[in-house]
């Protein structure tokens, strides 16, 4: 039986599902943020596309795609707008 393709954003729907792509992203990322960058940008996917994102946290369109394109560090406050246009949060804990 051959293997079935998936999209990474078939499976970020809710943002509990989201969250949890993120933490374990954050987890695997080690010191380079662009992982997250790149999780960030399945759950854009994942919400009809860096567009819709974008138009939700208020940003730029073109920004947005280059701050979720991996080659950049991401800003916080980027993170913060994409977060809460996600429905999550931006947590710590020790």
């Amino acid at each position: 039986m051959p293997a079935k393709e998936h999209e990474t954003s078939d499976y970020l729907k809710t943002p509990r599902d989201a969250a949890a792509y993120l933490n374990a992203a954050i987890e695997e990322m080690g010191d380079d943020p662009r992982l997250l960058m790149k999780a960030f940008r399945n759950v854009a996917e994942a919400r009809g596309g860096v567009s819709a994102l974008a138009r939700q946290a208020k940003l730029d369109r073109v920004a947005l795609s280059r701050a979720l394109s991996g080659r950049r560090n991401p800003r916080l406050d980027t993170l913060a707008k994409v977060s809460a246009a996600c429905g999550i949060k931006l947590r710590f804990s020790a």
